[in-house]
Order: C-alpha cells, then sequence, then structure tokens
C-alpha cells in the first residue's frame, strides 16, 4: 500500500474551489428533500387516495403508515433542507427509501414500477452520501 506521499494531491484535497465546495452539500440536500417534502404535502392533500394505495398495497393500519409516512416525508424532508442531525435524518430517509421501494415499487416487470424502483435504489444511494460525509459548512449541524 503505497504512503501517503506517494498519492496525487487530487486523492487527498478537495479540487473544487472553497465556495463550491461549500455549496454543494447544501445544493444536494435541497435536491434530495425536495421529492420526500413535496410527497409529503401531495399525501395530506388527498389522505383518502393515499390510504387507499397503501391498502392496494396488502399493508395492514394504513391509516397509521399514511401518518408515519407524512411525518417522515415532511420532517425528514425539512430537516435535511436545514442540515438538523442531517447524518441520522439521511440514514432514516434511506431505510424509508428503500422500505417504499419494496412494498409498492416490487413489481419489476411492470416498467413504471421498474423506474420507481430504482429512482428509489439511487435516492437512497445520495443520502447514504449524506451520511458518510455530513451536511457540510452550510447547515445547524455546523454551527454546533
Amino acid at each position: 500500500m503505497p504512503n501517503s506521499a506517494a498519492v496525487p494531491h487530487i486523492f487527498t484535497r478537495n479540487p473544487l474551489p472553497s465556495a463550491l465546495a461549500d455549496a454543494a452539500p447544501l445544493t444536494g440536500r435541497l435536491f434530495l428533500s425536495a421529492i420526500f417534502v413535496i410527497s409529503g404535502v401531495s399525501k395530506i392533500a388527498a389522505p383518502a387516495a393515499t390510504i387507499g394505495y397503501i391498502e392496494s398495497a396488502g399493508l395492514p393500519l394504513a391509516p397509521l403508515g399514511f401518518a408515519l409516512a407524512v411525518v417522515v416525508e415532511i420532517l425528514g424532508g425539512l430537516a435535511l433542507i436545514v442540515g438538523y442531525r442531517t447524518r441520522l435524518v439521511a440514514a432514516g430517509l434511506t431505510g424509508f427509501t428503500l422500505a417504499t421501494a419494496l412494498a409498492f415499487h416490487g413489481n419489476l416487470a411492470d416498467q413504471n414500477q421498474f423506474i420507481h424502483f430504482f429512482k428509489n435504489i439511487a435516492m437512497a444511494g445520495g443520502l447514504l452520501q449524506v451520511v458518510a460525509f455530513g451536511a457540510g459548512r452550510f447547515s445547524l449541524d455546523a454551527r454546533r
């Protein structure tokens, strides 16, 4: 294994300008959180339809599932935006995203379900980056 002096600096230092390196995590958190906040608000706008969809997936306690989904999506999305307990929130949203992929998008023979399943997988990947690298400079976490 080479020593750190033999590793090119491009792999040991952030090659991005400081302002871009500081703004990228905030932008990523905004992009990731958008789908959660929008989805949570849309559930509130149509609770009966959402509860019916949960029931159609064969999940028990659909009204409770509806309430939990709204709380996770809206509060988790907002916490991600402001960077509050970001690694923990991103880990929770990763679990939620993978669970919804399996519960609601498991029919991979259906092209629409296939796309939604792998969209959730991609979202989980982005969230895991947040778990690994944190919220960045522009966050409540950085102020603590």
